[in-house]
């Protein structure tokens, strides 16, 4: 059974990896009246990721007989700059999301909770590649700032990435 603390904390976790789905699909949508349907592929499966995330810890609050506690989603922005900028965005919330994760481990070594604390090593690790993908292509956008080609093959490359739901993987 799940300590109130650590529920309450997860089920914050929960709303956040919503919210981070609704970003990732207003960002898609956004991306879309660029003419970027390559960056708005990409946002959208990255939203199919943040919806995987959200249930994993969904599953796993009632795996450990404790109460999903659903909250309404905050309000998401709809524009975002340049495709650069966007993606500025991205790792900046990618940041805030690896900040939360590290604050549940400590919650959960705080209160002795090894199951917790073995489950969410599995987000730490996720979080690593999530900060490292974004700040990848944030490279790359840098590397053809002002260079029309260039973030014309950013873009199609981006639209390239197809959804592998993370949490199946072994």
């Amino acid at each position: 059974m799940l300590k109130e603390k650590i529920e309450k904390a997860l089920n914050e976790q929960i709303n956040k990896e919503l919210y981070s789905a609704y970003l990732y699909l207003s960002m898609s949508a956004y991306a879309e009246t660029l003419g970027m349907p390559g960056t708005a592929n990409w946002m959208k499966i990255q939203a199919q990721e943040e919806l995987s995330h959200a249930n994993k810890f969904f599953d796993y609050v009632h795996e450990r007989d404790g109460k999903v506690t659903l909250m309404p989603i905050d309000a998401v922005p709809n524009e975002f700059g340049s495709v650069k900028q966007m993606f500025d965005k991205v790792l900046e919330h990618e940041q805030y999301i690896t900040a939360s994760i590290n604050n549940l481990v400590d919650i959960a070594i705080e209160i002795n909770d090894h199951a917790s604390r073995s489950m969410l090593m599995w987000f730490v690790d996720e979080q690593v590649e999530e900060e490292a993908s974004a700040q990848a292509i944030i490279d790359q956008l840098n590397m053809v700032e002002g260079k029309g080609h260039g973030l014309f093959m950013i873009d199609k490359e981006l639209g390239s990435r197809t959804f592998t739901d993370p949490t199946q993987e072994a």
